[in-house]
């Protein structure tokens, strides 16, 4: 979906009375729309445009106490339970540092924000929700629905920018960027790659190269790469989990990654999905949609950084595990041990019957 839909606001509203109990990002996909246009639709009705800037407010967020951060892909939703503070701002990169809530963000992509009132079986929700530019969603903040409505309600006050429109001008979604290789620098990157001190080096040397991630990994080889069966994956997080493994997990879109750092202590596979359901972070995975999986080791100053990462089948990154890395180590032998004993992607071709 390039752009929005010709669909009116009306339409939208009488979409969303017809189907209360229906996911907004799944209605949005059956109408043609977008899920920033579900939520726009209802300006007026529990909805108020809002400033999306996170200098303007992320500040505001530490005074609601606990709340639920979400972050999410096409594939993979991350749910951090938390409190927002230790904000640190910056034009390009800003950051969200504290135990439980741990952001990446990527301001350019905070375009469209809205305080966000639902009526449930259980009380009305609030939430606060950004959207990129072309209406995809980048982050929410979900309050309990036992929460006080003071603190969100001032933030909705604070923040609100006037605009009653309730449609949105939409701008087409930006393509994936497929996998870029250079075979012929091959040569160059593990000669670089082998000098790298710290992992966020190594996008700058990708970009350096021509490359991007998932082009340089599909080149790269031993010693630093190894492609993995994607079924491994699901592997992985059950063994993380049964052997209590601390771990780091990426979840991100293009204006916000975010990181759950400690042990996942209840999976639950439930259809195509892959559950991480504990009390402070939840972890919905679509692993029919895990493409390629590679297990990455980067050098760095504190230790070799192990990863796991997986890929959809555009390219596109779904998320990445690490070990826990501490300010002393980069490296986890346990979290090694599991990655060691996953089945290669070349082993699970071998494993599959002949076609006739």
């Amino acid at each position: 979906m390039e752009a929005t839909a010709a669909k009116e606001p009306q339409d939208l509203l009488r979409a969303l009375e017809e189907n209360p109990k229906a996911r907004p990002r799944d209605l949005a996909a059956q109408l043609g729309v977008t899920e920033a246009d579900l939520v726009a639709a209802r300006i007026g009705l529990g909805v108020t445009r809002i400033d999306a800037s996170p200098d303007a407010l992320m500040p505001l967020l530490g005074g609601l106490g606990p709340v639920m951060a979400l972050t999410r892909n096409e594939s993979a939703v991350s749910e951090k339970t938390g409190v927002y503070d230790n904000y640190h701002s910056g034009d390009h990169a800003a950051m969200v540092l504290n135990g439980a809530i741990d952001l990446r963000i990527f301001p350019k992509y905070w375009v469209h924000g809205f305080a966000v009132e639902v009526e449930t079986d259980n009380g009305v929700r609030r939430s606060l929700q950004v959207f990129d530019a072309a209406g995809d969603a980048v982050h929410k903040v979900i309050l309990p629905l036992d929460a006080d409505p003071s603190g969100w309600q001032s933030i909705r006050t604070a923040l609100a920018t006037g605009d009653a429109s309730q449609a949105l001008s939409l701008e087409p979604r930006a393509p994936v960027e497929g996998p870029k290789s250079e075979p012929a620098k091959r040569d160059i990157l593990l000669k670089e790659w082998e000098r790298l001190t710290d992992t966020h080096q190594f996008l700058r040397l990708t970009a350096k190269l021509r490359m991007n991630r998932l082009g340089a990994y599909r080149i790269a080889g031993a010693p630093w790469v190894r492609a993995l069966a994607p079924s491994a994956l699901d592997t992985a997080l059950e063994t993380l989990s049964a052997q209590g493994v601390e771990v780091m997990i990426f979840v991100g879109n293009r204006g916000c990654i975010q990181i759950h750092s400690g042990p996942m202590h209840t999976m639950k596979k439930m259809g195509p999905w892959q559950n991480v359901l504990d009390p402070d972070f939840n972890l919905h995975l679509r692993s029919d949609h895990v493409a390629e999986l590679w297990a990455v080791e980067k050098p760095t100053r504190r230790g070799p950084a192990l990863s796991l990462e997986g890929f959809d089948k555009d390219g596109a990154l779904i998320l990445q595990v690490f070990g826990k890395r501490t300010d002393e180590a980069d490296h986890r032998p346990a979290f090694a041990e599991v990655v060691a004993g996953l089945n290669s992607a070349e082993d699970a071709d071998q494993k599959k019957e002949p076609v006739a």
